[in-house]
């Protein structure tokens, strides 16, 4: 589970906007694109070539 300290100061890499944490799916959502980042063993992977 990703810590809410964390989870305040991360931003989209692709457009910066607002980012939502689905702790089952083990994911990070762009609020603003949609871009969709896998978080594995606690740490997020915020490359742009990881958007799904």
């Amino acid at each position: 589970m990703l810590r809410k300290e964390l989870l305040d100061i991360l931003c989209c890499p692709k457009c910066k906007g607002d980012l939502v944490y689905d702790q089952e799916r083990s994911t990070l959502t762009c609020r603003k694109c949609s871009s969709v980042y896998p978080v594995k063993n606690d740490i997020p992977i915020m490359l742009v070539e990881h958007d799904k």
